[in-house]
Formats: C-alpha cells, structure tokens, sequence
C-alpha cells in the first residue's frame, strides 16, 4: 500500500499549532477519532457492504420545477450540458484537459491535478493516509474534490428533462459508474473530507430524483450505494469544535438527505442542522465566519434540506426561517459580488461560475419564502429550485450598521455617483481556529456606480498557496492601518491564528453626516496601542481618521484598488482614474506616498485575486508616516470636488 512522503517539521508545527486551539474536550474527540480511523482503515472496505433496497425522492416536484423553466434558464442550462457534453471542466479559475466525447469520465479523472498535471492517490491508498495539508508537491487539493463533487450531473439530469436528450443520460451513467468503480469506500482523495461526501451525495440524489426512470438499475444501484457509504461514513468524522465551521452544515445536510433518501431520516441531523442555522448565520443576518461568500454556502445547504424537508412535511421552524432571511437581507445592503474572508467558491448546486454567487442565494431565499427581494439573472439555475423573490425590491439607500457581524454599509451618493461603502469592525473569524477569516479589522472597501475602486485583495489559493496564502489574508494586503508591516492577527498555519486581534463598535452619528468609529487591539500586546479608525461622511468627501491610542509609531496606510484602475500622485493626492475618466481623488496627510502594482514577493505592490485561483497586479496605494493619538486624516474625495478644488 502507498504512502504519501510527509513532510515532517510542517505536519509537526500544524499539529502543534491545532492542538494550542484546543480544549481539552476537543482533545479527547480527536484522539477517538484517530482511534475510529484506524479501525476503519479493516472495517466494511468494498461496495458489498453498502446496498439500498429502494432510493425515495428526495426533492419530490423538482423535475416539475425544471420542467417550468423559463427559455432564459433553458438556453442555461443547454449551455452548460452541452460543455459537459464535449469533454470540458473549468472550476477554480482553471479548465481541466478536454477529454473525447466518447470517453468523458476516465477513472484516473477523479484524481488528476489539472494544474500540476499529476495524479493524487488513488483506489490503492486508505483515504486518511493522504496527506494533503502539508505541501506534499502535487499541488492543491481544492481542483481534485472540485470535479468529484459531480456537480455537472443535475446540469445534464436537467437538461435531460428538458430536452430528452439521451446523451445526458449516457454521460451521468459514465460518470457514477467511474466514479464507483475508481472510489470503492473508503480509499482515494474523494472520501477524505466530509463536506466532499455531502456534496457529491447532494448531487447524485439530485440527479436521481429527476431521471431515475432513465436511468439503468444498475446506475440506481451504483448510486445506492455510494449514498448507503455515505450515510455510514459521515457521523463516524463529524467536524466538531474548532473544526464545526461550514464543513459541519455541508455533513449534517448530507446526513439529513441521504436519511430521507434511503428511507432512514434521521431527526438528530435535522435539530443539529437547525442550530447550527442559528449559531453559523448570525441574527443580524451576518455570517459567523466572516465571508458573505461561506455564509451564502451554509445557507445553500441549510434552504435544500428546508426545501426536502418541505416536501415530506416536516419544518426547521421559523427561527431557522427568520434567520435566512435576515441573510437575504444583509446580502441586499452589500455591494454587489462584495467580498471579504475567504471565498472558495463553494457551492451546492451550480452551473459553474458565477457573477454574485450570494445574490444568488439571498434571491433564492426570498424565492423560498415566499418575500419580495433582489431579483436574480434571469437564466438563474438556482431559482429552478426555490423559486424566485415575490417582487423586486430597490436598492437600498442610507447607513445600516450589521453590529453581531461587525460591519458598517453606507449607500448613498457621492460627487454624482452612487457609492456603495464597507467598513469591516467584526471579529477575525468563527471558533478558535477563525479559519476562513482575514487580519482585515477597520478595512474600507468602496465602489462607485457598481464598478469596485477600493478593494478587498481576495483569497488566491488554499493548500498550494504558501506565501502567497499568508500575503491575501494579511492586514497589509487590505484597506487598513498596519505597524511595521505585521499583522493584526498572527497566522499559525493556512487556516489556523494563534492571537486573534479584537475589534468593537465604539459610536456611531446617524445621516446625512454619518460617522462610525470603532477600533482593535491586535496591536497592543506587541506594541502598546489601540488602533482606532473614524470613518465619516463630511459634504461630498469620506473622511478617514486614524488613531494610535497609547502611542506613536511609523505606520502604513493602505489603500488596494481595482485592476483596472490607475494612480496618479501629486504631492499628498492621489488621484485615481478608470479609462482616463477621473474617479477619486485619496488626500493623505503629510508623509510618503508609493504606489506599485505587481511584484514577486508579497509586500512589493499590489494583487487581487478576482476568483480562486486566478491572481491579477492592481496599483497599490501605501501612505507611511508617523501616527499617534492626534491621528492622521484621509480625505476621499469624489472627481467633481477634485476638479472644483484645481
């Protein structure tokens, strides 16, 4: 049997560093749970233990649903099909290699890094022997669980339902079959994770319930099977304490629905998936990991088991309910595709990428629910399955202060553009690992007239990222005050913090002259001081004030913008143009001014990762210069005062 070579001193110090973010509780679970693997490393391996008598649907009127789709999401979804059809995957910023139309799904596809070109292990290697944290040399995990999620196999039962086209049908017995056959339980990367099992579940009961008359009886049973392993392997590796993130919602909804397909529904799963609901989505309908993105994630999950759950006459109850809502509304405030924390992309069902993958959700919800709400693209796939908002809702228009999840939104005008302004006061992330949130306290972002001109840098890369990982979730990539370059937050691995920065509300002023001040302490341990921030409408200009309270240092201001965007400096402006039309002008205090866009180390300019994956250069802005309890002031100003002003 193949092992991995690990890299020792790294696999030591992730562990040590996990274990410092453990309670004592936390500890014991995870040594059952090394206990529980080695034990089934010999228990119930091959597809003989793991039969379905009978798979029930799942989402009952969903092929009715697809049916009534309007031409927007048909041309959509043939779109999509048609790609899967010819041999193409793009996810992740990447396309995987085109395979023949009469070969679609290779057994080794499963485990090919589209990237490095090479193989992850396969059916010969116990799934937890897999070391895929440390650096193994074969490159990210994420693009290998991608394509095995089989998310293109409800995009092909949909447009089988729509078309009667018999190649759809042909191609999702390919896959399920290569897919049983390179991934007997539990061997190979596709049963490493738990939300990877959830996924693939969810998709393969999806396509299921819309096709399963098409479908050969031994396709049905192939899937019975990879469902009846799935409801055995997913409560024995439950994501528990630092570790009940996402991943805890993606298994619980897994078990949830696979019970109700095998006819085994489980009412634990269902009372776990609705705390968790309240615990993961805040009140104020903010995500408790600190990303719109994961947070529209949970709330996928949690609506398709609310919308099975539906269908069989049962209910989450309406707290769970007024918390998706709360959510839609929180995403209605935000600027369209806002973001902040990490975003992986993750989704429960998709046609592949998408513009505003949380407006999505936010539509889909009010869909749902039966409530007016943002409107979604008119070929939106998701809505096939929630519906659509009752009404559509304008934009919204003022200050509204989400204060559970730490973040200010103003929408208003600016110099005759409509702005749309972020300011992020909430904590690093969710449990003691925050491990999808960014050293990102007090940062601004801003847009006008929906295009981005100040910027969140974005996420990059997850396993394979190295530096480059530590640089996109760094206090000085993001729209902030930084000491010496360190961050707020100190990082202890890829997902992991070891002191995590707080940040509070301090005050707030209601309209028209606005004013949210709040601060952090990330910095007082190392250097004695609170860093406070103001921020605060005055006329047409935003005016930002700085603080460093209980001292006076050198400090960064920075300011990351949009790719397409450039800068140029005068004296303490700086002015920021797109196509040569004059935007904003940034008015710092006295000091240093650099501007750089690019570079081959982190620090040296600017990046922004526009999706996962993919990473462009964009003109960094970085004011240094002394600041200290009188504070520095930075005036953003839009275009029309600037020309007034010369």
């Amino acid at each position: 049997m193949s092992r991995p070579m690990l890299r020792g001193p790294m696999k030591l110090r992730w562990y040590i560093n996990r274990l410092r973010s453990m309670e004592p509780a936390e500890i014991l679970h995870r040594a059952g749970e090394v206990g529980r693997r080695t034990i089934s490393r010999h228990v119930k391996n091959g597809w003989q233990h793991y039969r379905a008598d009978k798979l029930l649907p799942v989402f009952a009127d969903l092929k009715q649903r697809v049916a009534g789709a309007s031409s927007e999401q048909r041309e959509a979804v043939r779109d999509a099909a048609e790609r899967a059809l010819s041999g193409n995957f793009a996810a992740l910023g990447v396309s995987w290699p085109q395979r023949n139309s009469s070969l679609l799904y290779p057994d080794d596809l499963w485990r090919l890094d589209p990237v490095t070109g090479g193989a992850w292990p396969g059916a010969d290697t116990y799934t937890f022997d897999i070391d895929y944290r440390h650096g193994s040399g074969r490159g990210d995990i994420k693009y290998v669980w991608e394509i095995g999620r089989l998310q293109q196999l409800p995009v092909l039962a949909a447009h089988a339902v729509l078309s009667g086209d018999l190649r759809a049908i042909a191609a999702i017995e390919a896959a399920v079959e290569s897919w049983h056959r390179a991934n007997p339980p539990f061997r190979g990367v596709g049963w490493a994770s738990g939300i990877e099992v959830a996924l693939r579940a969810i998709s393969l009961m999806i396509t299921h319930d819309l096709v399963y008359e098409r479908m050969s009886a031994e396709c049905r049973d192939r899937i019975g099977e990879i469902l009846a392993a799935s409801a055995y392997w997913l409560p024995r590796f439950p994501s528990k304490f630092s570790s009940a993130n996402n991943h805890l919602v993606a298994e619980l909804a897994g078990e949830y629905l696979i019970g109700l397909s095998l006819g085994r529904p489980t009412e634990d799963a269902r009372g776990q998936l609705a705390a968790e609901a309240l615990k993961q989505i805040l009140p104020d309908g903010s995500g408790a990991e600190q990303s719109p993105t994961y947070a529209a994630f949970t709330a996928e999950f949690i609506l398709s088991c609310m919308l099975a759950a539906r269908q069989h006459g049962q209910s989450f109850g309406q707290a769970v309910e007024d918390r998706l809502s709360a959510f839609a509304d929180f995403v209605e405030w935000l600027p369209e595709r806002a973001g902040f924390g990490d975003d992986d992309e993750g989704r429960v069902v998709t046609l592949g990428e998408e513009a505003d993958y949380a407006a999505s959700v936010a539509s889909a919800i009010r869909g749902f629910l039966g409530q007016p709400g943002r409107v979604s693209e008119k070929g939106d796939f998701r809505s096939l399955f929630f519906g659509r908002p009752t009404a559509a809702i304008g934009s919204h228009h003022g200050l509204r202060i989400f204060q559970d999840g730490g973040i200010s939104v103003w929408r208003g005008d600016m110099g005759g553009s409509r702005a749309e302004l972020t300011f992020d006061h909430g904590p690093l992330g969710y449990l003691s690992i925050a491990a999808h949130g960014h050293a990102d306290a007090l940062s601004l972002t801003l847009s006008l007239d929906g295009n981005p001109v100040l910027v969140d840098p974005g996420t990059w890369l997850y396993g394979s990222g190295g530096i480059w990982r530590n640089w996109f979730r760094s206090t000085p990539a993001h729209n902030t005050l930084n000491i010496a370059g360190e961050n707020q937050s100190v990082m202890s691995g890829a997902f992991n913090w070891s002191h995590k920065a707080t940040a509070r509300l301090i005050e707030t002023a209601s309209e028209p002259d606005w004013s949210v001040t709040a601060e952090h302490d990330g910095y007082r341990r190392r250097f004695g001081v609170i860093h406070r921030r103001t921020v605060r409408r005055s006329g047409e200009a935003i005016l930002v004030t700085d603080r460093l309270i209980g001292g006076a240092y050198n400090a960064e201001i920075v300011f990351q913008l949009a790719p397409d965007l450039a800068v140029d400096v005068s004296g303490t402006t700086a002015s920021v143009a797109r196509d040569g039309r004059e935007l904003l002008a940034i008015r710092f205090p006295r000091g240093v001014i650099s501007v750089r866009s690019g570079g081959e180390k982190p620090g040296e300019g600017g990046w922004v990762a526009p999706r996962f994956g993919v990473r462009v250069p964009a003109p960094r802005i970085v004011w240094r210069g002394r600041v200290g309890g009188d504070g520095a002031e930075t005036i953003l100003e839009p275009a029309r005062e600037l020309a007034t002003a010369r």
